[in-house]
């Protein structure tokens, strides 16, 4: 594993009520979805970054609005629907 540091003005903690422990969860699932929304590593990475199960990865990627699925055009996913 490995550690990396960022300075965060203090005041921002405060504004938002968090300690460095919520905000740096926050900060690594915030990473995470950025990381899976442009397609850097797999769901399962992400996943690990967020310090979560791949589930609730997923769970927390609908929470926000994310689909896992992506089709390249309205035919592969109305053959995607058919196969299912």
């Amino acid at each position: 594993m490995c550690v990396v540091s960022i300075n965060v003005p203090e005041e921002i903690l405060l504004d938002l009520h968090e300690d460095k422990n919520d905000f740096a969860d926050y900060m690594k699932k915030m990473l995470a979805v950025d990381l899976y929304k442009n397609k850097k590593v797999s769901l399962g990475y992400c996943a690990s970054v967020a310090d979560m199960t791949k589930e609730e990865f997923i769970k927390y990627l609908g929470d926000k609005g994310i689909s896992i699925f992506s089709f390249e055009s309205e035919e592969e996913f109305l053959e995607e629907l058919r196969n299912a």
